[in-house]
């Protein structure tokens, strides 16, 4: 019994690099991010991964990231669901804005607590806890029984979504989940024990 997930989010995308709030916006890859793309691919393969399902968003970066990975795997026919619950955090009236531009009309602070709170939602948007609102459940329900089927599964997302789903598999507080980075096109592999418990949690990086 396999059950292994793969959580990796989407390589550098047009408006990461513009240092933009992105949120829900969906512009595509840089070249950085494409290359990010492909490495966590090569990485996966090196480890002799083949993947049983997919997960991503309905956002481009994240498919395009997914696309890119299962090229570099030779998995191109893998089945992939799209769903909207594992979107970006929806940053509401700041998406689309120069981070430095935000600090300038509402104040560094403000600010901060926007991006770093756990339960603080920008106007119009969400928070890091309204994410995992909708994250968890669709984690449980359609990602999780793949998984605990003992299957290898792959999911490709974005900060939030995914820092969402490493404070639930990890225990983490609020307070240790808002100091946590989710790096771009890092592969973090995780194997479930027969409890759904974390039996090994490991972090590909170069």
């Amino acid at each position: 019994m396999s059950r292994i997930l793969v959580l990796v989010r989407h390589g550098q995308s047009e408006w990461n690099l513009k240092n933009l709030f992105t949120g829900w916006k969906d512009p595509g890859l840089t070249e950085k991010g494409v290359e990010e793309a492909k490495s966590a691919g090569r990485k996966l393969k090196e480890e002799g991964f083949v993947f049983d399902t997919a997960f991503t968003s309905e956002l481009s970066r994240a498919q395009r990231t997914l696309d890119l990975m299962l090229e570099e795997l030779g998995q191109t026919g893998l089945a992939i669901t799209r769903d909207v619950a594992l979107n970006e955090r929806d940053y509401g009236d700041l998406s689309g804005l120069n981070k430095d531009d935000a600090r300038k009309k509402w104040g560094e602070e403000q600010v901060h607590v926007w991006r770093r709170s756990y339960d603080t939602p920008p106007p119009g948007g969400e928070s890091l806890k309204d994410t995992g609102a909708r994250v968890w459940p669709y984690f449980i329900h359609d990602i999780l029984p793949k998984v605990m089927a003992g299957g290898t599964v792959v999911v490709a997302a974005h900060g939030n979504s995914l820092r969402a789903l490493v404070m639930a598999l990890d225990g983490m507080t609020p307070d240790q989940i808002v100091a946590e980075e989710i790096a771009t096109g890092v592969p973090i592999l995780y194997r479930l024990n027969a409890d759904t418990t974390v039996a090994e949690k490991r972090v590909l990086k170069d």
